[in-house]
């Protein structure tokens, strides 16, 4: 009685944590980097994202300004002070420079997605900075 006890219990509160944003397991995977020689201290990058049933960006930062086109699945987006916005395939957003990214998932928990994403940003600059902990 007490192991099947333990087993609810463990398997409630596994079930509590479906729905969490699973953080830092997306593959990216940079498909092309160029230096702008028109625009001296810049670079564009392409790159996808792959995201599992239930994976997430962790919150973050561009300094650079991005583009992005849903491949496959669907992608919930929260950019700044708006809302969040579920892009389907065939859709696309932009975020510009500078903003702060609180949502980047799959919508869905049963289904991949794929982003691909087109930036300009400082030829020195990472693709992403982690925002600190919201309170």
């Amino acid at each position: 009685m007490k192991t099947l006890l333990g087993t609810t219990l463990l398997l409630a509160s596994l079930s509590a944590f479906a729905h969490e944003p699973v953080y830092n397991q997306e593959s990216i995977k940079v498909l092309q980097e160029h230096a702008l020689s028109n625009v001296p201290g810049k670079k564009t990058l392409m790159l996808t994202v792959d995201y599992a049933p239930g994976q997430a960006t962790v919150p973050h930062s561009h300094t650079g300004t991005a583009v992005a086109y849903v491949l496959e699945g669907q992608i919930t987006s929260r950019v700044n002070d708006e809302q969040a916005i579920t892009y389907k395939a065939g859709q696309s957003f932009y975020e510009p420079a500078g903003s702060r990214h609180f949502e980047s998932s799959n919508a869905s928990q049963t289904q991949p997605a794929r982003l691909l994403v087109v930036m300009v940003l400082d030829d020195k600059a990472e693709v992403l900075t982690p925002l600190p902990p919201q309170n």
